[in-house]
Order: C-alpha cells, then sequence, then structure tokens
C-alpha cells in the first residue's frame, strides 16, 4: 500500500506541473504549480521514511503519462477531473487505515479540493469570478467521455461474444452464427444509441427549465441572489468580508453569476449540457458496434472451427485490453484487471455455448 500511495504521489505532482505547464491563466497556473510542489513534498516525505534516495524513486508511472497524452489529445480538464478523484480515493485510504489502526484522524488526511481552495483564498489575483472558472473546470468529469469509450467498447464485445458463442453451441451453421453476430450487433448499437439520445435530451430539457428558473431568480432578486452566492463562498472557507466582495464581483457578470449558482445550488454544469444529443448517440452506436464486430469478424473472414477459434482468441485480447484500459480509472494493477475481466467474459460465453449446445442438441433430438 505504502508503495502504491508513493506512486500516486509521484503520478500527481507530474501531472499537476502538465497542467500548469499548459495553463493559459497564470493565476490558475500557479495553483496547479503549488499543488506539485505539495505533491512533491509529500514524494520526499515517503522517500525518507523508507530510507530511499530521490535517485531510488521512480518515475510517473504508464497511467500517468498516458493521461497526460489524453490531455493534450482531448484536454485538461479530463485530467484535472481524474487527479481530483485519485486525491479523495488516497484521501480515504488513509482515514480508513488509521480508524483500522484505531489512530485518531487528524484533518490534514482531508482531499486537496480543500488544498486547493486554499491556495486560492492566498492568491491575492483571484477574483469571484476566477474562482468560479476554475471551479467550473475541477467540477467537470474528468475521463466521463473515455470512460464511456471504454464501457461502451466492453458492452458491445460481452453480449455479442456471449450471443455468438450461444448460437455456435446450438448449430454448427457458419451462416446463421454470422447472422445473429451481425443481428445482436446492429440490435444492441442501436439500442445503445437510442437510449443516450434519450438520456441526454430528457436531461437537457429538465436541467434547462431548473436554469432558466434560477436566470429568473437572478433578474428579479439581484441583491438575494448576491447574498447567496457570498452563502457559497463562505461555506467553502472564505472570510466574510473577502466573500461578499467576490460575490458583489460576480454579479458584475450575470452569466459567471447564473453558472455559479446552478452549479452550487442545482449540481448543474452549465458546460455538460452544451454536448449533442445526436453526436452522443452516433458515438454510443460506433462505440458498443466496435466492440461487437470482434466476434462477428473471424465468421465473415474464415470457415469452421478456425473461425470459432480465433473468434474466442480476439474476444479474449479483447476482453484483457479493456480491463486493462478500465484501470486508467480505477489505479488497479493491469494485469489483475485484465485476467479479470477476460475470465469473466469467458465464463460468460462458456456458459451460453454450454446452454446453446443443450437447447440444439434437444431440438435435434
Amino acid at each position: 500500500m505504502k508503495n502504491k500511495n508513493l506512486q500516486t504521489e509521484i503520478d500527481a505532482s507530474y501531472l499537476y506541473a502538465q497542467l500548469a505547464r499548459h495553463e493559459s491563466d497564470e493565476v490558475v497556473a500557479n495553483v496547479f504549480r503549488q499543488m506539485s510542489d505539495i505533491e512533491g513534498g509529500h514524494v520526499k516525505a515517503f522517500a525518507a521514511k523508507a530510507n530511499l534516495s530521490l535517485d531510488q524513486l521512480p518515475g510517473p508511472s504508464w497511467r500517468a503519462r498516458t493521461f497526460n497524452l489524453i490531455g493534450r489529445v482531448f484536454g485538461y480538464d479530463y485530467v484535472l477531473g481524474v487527479l481530483m478523484d485519485t486525491e479523495k480515493t488516497l484521501s480515504n485510504a488513509i482515514i480508513a487505515g488509521k480508524r483500522k489502526q484505531q489512530l485518531p484522524v487528524t484533518g490534514t488526511e482531508s482531499t486537496h479540493v480543500g488544498i486547493l481552495r486554499s491556495i486560492l483564498d492566498r492568491e491575492p489575483n483571484v477574483t469571484g469570478s476566477r474562482m468560479a472558472r476554475f471551479e467550473k473546470r475541477h467540477r467537470s468529469v474528468g475521463g466521463n467521455a473515455i470512460r464511456a469509450a471504454v464501457l461502451g467498447g466492453n458492452d458491445g464485445l460481452v453480449s455479442n461474444f456471449s450471443l455468438v458463442m450461444g448460437v455456435a453451441g446450438a448449430s454448427p451453421d457458419q451462416q446463421g452464427v454470422l447472422l445473429a453476430g451481425l443481428a445482436g450487433l446492429l440490435a444492441g448499437a442501436l439500442s445503445m444509441a437510442l437510449g443516450e439520445w434519450i438520456s441526454v435530451k430528457s436531461s437537457q430539457e429538465l436541467y434547462e427549465n431548473q436554469m432558466q428558473l434560477e436566470m429568473d431568480e437572478l433578474e428579479t432578486n439581484p441583491e438575494g441572489e448576491r447574498k447567496e452566492i457570498a452563502l457559497i463562498y463562505m461555506a467553502k472557507g472564505i472570510p466574510e468580508n473577502q466573500a461578499h466582495q467576490m460575490a458583489s464581483e460576480a454579479m458584475n457578470d450575470p452569466k459567471i453569476a447564473h453558472d455559479l449558482l446552478v452549479r452550487e445550488e442545482l449540481g448543474i454544469n452549465a458546460e455538460e449540457l452544451k454536448g449533442s444529443a445526436l453526436e452522443a448517440a452516433l458515438y454510443s452506436f460506433f462505440l458498443f458496434a466496435v466492440g461487437a464486430s470482434i466476434p462477428v469478424l473471424p465468421f465473415l473472414l474464415l470457415n469452421g472451427s478456425k473461425a470459432l477459434y480465433i473468434s474466442i482468441g480476439a474476444s479474449a485480447i479483447g476482453l484483457f485490453l479493456i480491463g486493462a484500459a478500465i484501470t486508467l480509472f480505477t489505479g488497479r494493477n493491469v494485469w489483475f484487471s485484465g485476467f479479470r475481466q477476460m475470465i469473466f467474459g469467458l465464463i460468460a460465453a462458456a456458459i451460453t455455448f454450454g446452454i446453446g449446445h443443450l437447447i440444439g442438441v434437444s431440438v435435434a433430438g
């Protein structure tokens, strides 16, 4: 556990440094640099406790480097969201360990979301509008689209792999297996796309109505809303005078004030509502279809038992890779997660193959 925590601190220091390097707002970049320094201090403390010199410490893990690459391609908001999740997980693990050993919880185990806010409080150039922008960034759910991509591909692969094996167990007719696989691919992908479209569209309509009500309150009772914003800042630990000053500054821009109120009062991130429901549906269709095509393609290109064995092998590799990709978000061991995913997928396929075989024998008899 200690080695894992050390690697987590090394990765966090590296990623905060990358966030600072690619941040255009100098004040926010300075916050990230301070976070990197804090994590670097934790690394030195861990090293001293383990009697390790700094030269003996490992570099950033493949996971951290992968997230840096994701940040370059998709934007570093993904990376910040994942860092926040990592901080919470590490903090909870430390608190749980202390309670297990019946040690006092001092409060220093708190997540770095709180530390970030403390740094923001000390920054003389941090205004209400800038803090609102920063809050909006770190509340964006890091890696959600990537997580959806991994899980969408997993759904397609597992469901269609099981379907193909079930039909293959019931009948040796390759044409039937291929048709069933293609039908499963299309049916599943269309179902996923329609479900995603309905989900996004209904959420947008619900939240847009709530946001309009909040805008109406902002226009009809600006002084009351200003006091609410001040209370929000005070709840974050900001002194009362500074909180009122920041609230007044935020009220100068109705959009910033509105975004802050709907985020804090309603738990809505307005940025997340700008996505297209149609794009989300097409995205889900494509991801499911990619995963579902893996067990089907061998039957399209090959014949007989060779197609069956290659389908099993390709699906097993796909399951392992998906399990390995999931560790980007869970932090678990790559081999453990990959093999676990592969074993469960193979068990599901074996069950459907066996049931299909029994049904096929029964019908033939």
